[in-house]
């Protein structure tokens, strides 16, 4: 547990987003490998099968991080009140919810799934794989959904090194499942999705028994197991506006995935690998903003303004300075990091990525800037500001794509994406100065 409403800002923040940073590249680097054993082991056609069904999946995922980081939010300002009661409640709110709700997504997903594929125009070839993998990591989203929750829970008092943990050993324990169940036991996809929903269901355990064991604040007896209404309605108010705007990109990324797949499957796989790479290359970014969210929160709830207001000016600073290194590693490893992803055969797969990836990597400062202020305005409750500055960017982001890709290539998504960025930073500045204009008026 850490108390954000003392000391450094800027060394509370490094120290909140090294562990969420590390515990996000061990994700991602499982995900990595889980498309490097699939494109090795089974080709081309099983590496597209995947990468066509993850952005449906993320789309479920990240609508239960978003409710898993409204309720953050929540947490977060009760522990910097010094509030444990109302932050138990909380805490028994979301997790019960949150189980009940999972379930009424992994059943309408379960059902649905093959016309979602059909809908975003999935290759004839691949078709039969996607809706397979899909339909099994839908099962494991049940364990998805609560690890979000209780690892959210856990950083909303200051702790994110613990959720690395576990998420380490899921990592590891996926991907040896990974190479037993499709290199060894030649299982395919399903291999690689049993893996996943397997090692999920363990990340879900070790967090219950860490709590129950280590976290007093957070430790529910039977009688705490409630739903408390008014606490619900406002989690849901936060949490919701959160989901939408996290489930909001992916949304707008299914779309651009449809507008891919009409161009072969070459421009799938680099296209999903390049991704994979943004997806690496956004994560400090992201963590750091996640430090500024939890920090607002907690100084929020304590009545500190001044440190607010410190923590969002220093805590873009730290994001943009990450911007020359990422932008420099990306342009010397794109050609080996592209290579790594695509299978052997693919050159004009490998073609494809390295120049998509080669013009993206100018654009990441965008990024930083934005993770940085949405930071800020999630910790102040303003999700719905949020979740507006997002729609802007992905609505600009797929129209572009629309526009650009049939005649440009892949490579018109980076200039799309660009452009989404850069309104979106536009407008959610102007909304940061007038809204601290409104408090310096009523102060």
């Amino acid at each position: 547990m850490k108390n954000m409403t003392e000391g450094s800002i800027v060394r509370h923040l490094i120290a909140y987003a090294i562990p969420m940073i590390l515990g996000n590249f061990l994700q991602l680097t499982y995900n990595a490998v889980d498309s490097i054993i699939i494109g090795k082991c089974l080709g081309e056609n099983a590496l597209a099968a995947v990468s066509t069904s993850n952005p449906v999946m993320t789309i479920m995922i990240l609508g239960a991080s978003g409710l898993g980081i409204g309720a953050s939010v929540l947490i977060s300002k009760f522990y910097g009140a010094e509030e444990e009661s109302r932050l138990r409640r909380e805490f028994s709110t979301t997790v019960i919810f949150g189980f009940f709700f999972s379930l009424a997504v992994f059943a309408a997903g379960f059902l649905l799934s093959g016309s979602i594929l059909l809908w975003i125009h999935t290759p004839p070839e691949v078709f039969s794989d996607a809706n397979l993998y899909l339909r099994i990591i839908l099962a494991g989203f049940l364990f998805t959904f609560q690890y979000n929750i209780l690892s959210s829970a856990l950083r909303g008092i200051g702790d994110s090194k613990t959720p690395v943990l576990f998420l380490g050993i899921s990592c590891i324990l996926n991907i040896g499942l990974d190479l037993l169940f499709v290199a060894v036991f030649h299982m395919g996809v399903a291999g690689a999705a049993l893996a996943t929903a397997v090692s999920e269901c363990v990340s879900v355990v070790c967090c219950i028994l860490y709590i129950y064991k280590r976290i007093p604040v957070l430790k529910l007896s039977r009688k705490e197991c409630v739903i408390d209404r008014l606490l619900l309605k406002d989690t849901l108010r936060i949490g919701s506006l959160t989901a939408l705007q996290q489930a909001a990109q992916p949304v707008g990324k299914v779309l651009i995935q449809s507008v891919v797949n009409a161009q072969g499957v070459a421009a799938i796989g680099a296209f999903n690998a390049v991704c994979r790479l943004d997806d690496f290359a956004c994560i400090p970014s992201q963590s750091i903003g996640s430090g500024i969210m939890t920090c607002t929160a907690q100084n929020r709830g304590a009545g500190k303004t001044a440190r607010v207001e410190e923590t969002f000016k220093k805590g873009l600073l730290v994001a943009v300075c990450y911007f020359p290194v990422i932008c420099s590693l990306t342009l010397l490893l794109k050609t080996p990091a592209i290579k790594i992803l695509t299978p052997d055969e693919s050159t004009e797969m490998l073609a494809m990525g390295v120049s998509y990836l080669s013009i993206k990597a100018w654009f990441f400062i965008m990024p930083c800037i934005n993770n940085a202020i949405q930071g800020y305005f999630r910790g102040m409750g303003k999700m719905n500001l949020v979740l507006f500055c997002t729609l802007i960017q992905i609505t600009i982001r797929t129209i572009l794509v629309a526009v650009l890709v049939p005649v440009t290539g892949i490579s018109g998504e980076a200039y799309a994406c660009f452009a989404g960025w850069v309104c979106q930073a536009l407008f959610e500045f102007g909304c940061y100065f007038r809204f601290r204009k409104k408090r310096q008026n009523h102060s």
